[in-house]
């Protein structure tokens, strides 16, 4: 027996087989924020930095809107893989298929009011605004191909197939690094060229994914014409779930777009700098995702299937490597981070001042890992209500605090505000836990 299985159970290797796979995966997306960054921050001005942060940024918001694709499909996809209902599993993805079309087009219709709100609220200076509105006048078709990524992504996390989704994200995130220096560093297309890669990206990882899931439909049996898409009782709690998710997402979307808004505050030097930061917060956010993902997935499928020792085992299991994570994170961030702004950047000012601020991203991982954790463990049972409000509470604490650093005119008050509000997030959602477990016990 080899030593990693003396000192890892068999219930830690069945956590880390479907984590690792997701981590690895989720890590290519904040290389893909990384390599934007880069391939624009090695242009010859710190406003094309600017610009792509506030396109990401606008993008995020409206994306992240719709969050609830991804996050009620992986949900209800579990709990009815845990009932063993073949053709409710089906449905889920049917009908959160069906809404990320819609909302794709309704964005795309949209895209001119959505722009000139948000120019008026984040206030760039005018060469930031303008290059933020070439990137986001392209990105913008890839609107429905995003949504439905987030719906098939979803649903082969519920099928735990972990493979499947570090195939995606390491074909589809790679495929638009490489586009990426194509098009900027090849054609000079600047932001726009970071934008089309994105949307050649997203349209060929539709096609994937769909490819994808087919060993999963074939195995699961039954026809898509057998599935009851419009069954009322499920649509009336998809409605529930799903505005409780839109009203959460909304809410962590708006921390981040405050926080950056008051960034602009400080200049445009201090919101380069803080975009190349908040590249941290990507590699550790997606990192801990995938303990977020595995604890949704195993808590869903305890709790469809009403077996609360299973519940239990899931959140303590997955929560202990996630904090285990979190700390080793850190540990990378305190000691790279130097020569990782250097990377994504070679603007002298800009560097000078992310290294002044760099402590605050190397704690992020840290703040922030029960936030992320306890997100997939309420998401995992469909408890939304109480997930949705403590949320709330945090960013509306976050934007009193953030409102003072600007006040005081100080960035480093501003990246202490982000850091309690990832704090204050985990720790609500710990106290309301044990209300959300299960009573019944089919163990």
């Amino acid at each position: 027996m080899s030593k990693s299985r003396r000192w890892l159970g068999k219930g830690d290797r069945r956590v880390l087989t479907l984590t690792v796979p997701i981590i690895l995966s989720n890590a290519t997306v904040p290389l893909l924020g990384a390599v934007d960054t880069a391939v624009v921050g090695h242009l010859d001005s710190p406003h094309y930095i600017g610009a792509v942060a506030i396109g990401a940024l606008i993008f995020s918001y409206v994306f992240w809107s719709f969050g609830f694709l991804r996050m009620a499909t992986t949900g209800l996809a579990a709990q009815a893989a845990g009932r063993r209902d073949a053709c409710e599993v089906r449905a889920v993805f049917a009908r959160g298929a069906l809404i990320a079309v819609v909302a794709g087009l309704l964005v795309m219709v949209l895209q001119w009011p959505i722009m000139e709100l948000a120019m008026r609220l984040i206030a760039p200076t005018p060469d930031v605004e303008a290059a933020a509105r070439e990137y986001f006048h392209v990105r913008i078709w890839a609107s429905p191909a995003t949504l439905m990524q987030y719906c098939m992504l979803g649903w082969l996390l519920a099928m735990r197939d972990s493979r499947a989704v570090f195939i995606f994200q390491v074909v589809l995130n790679s495929l638009n690094i490489i586009l990426d220096i194509l098009f900027v560093q090849g054609f000079g297309w600047d932001v726009s060229g970071v934008a089309g890669a994105t949307v050649i990206a997203d349209y060929s990882g539709v096609i994937l994914g769909w490819f994808l899931m087919q060993p999963h439909l074939a195995r699961l049996g039954g026809r898509w014409r057998d599935v009851a898409l419009f069954d009322r009782v499920q649509l009336l709690r998809l409605t529930k779930i799903n505005g409780d998710i839109f009203v959460r997402t909304l809410a962590l979307t708006s921390a981040f777009a405050l926080f950056t808004s008051f960034s602009t505050r400080f200049g445009e030097v201090t919101l380069a700098a803080n975009a190349v930061l908040q590249n941290f917060l990507m590699f550790g956010s997606f990192a801990l995702d995938g303990f977020a993902h595995a604890a949704e997935t195993l808590v869903g499928q305890a709790y469809g299937a009403e077996r609360r020792k299973q519940f239990l085992w899931a959140v303590r299991k997955t929560t202990i490597w996630a904090v285990i994570s979190a700390c080793a994170m850190a540990l990378v961030f305190a000691v790279l981070g130097v020569p990782i702004i250097d990377g994504l950047t070679s603007i002298d000012e800009v560097r000078t001042t992310a290294y002044q601020y760099l402590p605050w991203a190397v704690m992020l991982p840290v703040t922030g890992v029960l936030g992320f954790q306890f997100d997939g463990v309420f998401l995992g049972a469909m408890q939304t209500r109480h997930w949705r409000n403590m949320m709330l509470c945090s960013v509306a604490l976050f934007a009193v605090f953030a409102w003072g650093a600007v006040t005081m005119q100080s960035n480093h008050a501003l990246w202490a505000a982000f850091n309690l509000f990832f704090l204050l997030r985990g720790l609500t959602l710990v106290v309301l836990f044990p209300t959300i477990i299960p009573h019944k016990a089919a163990d």
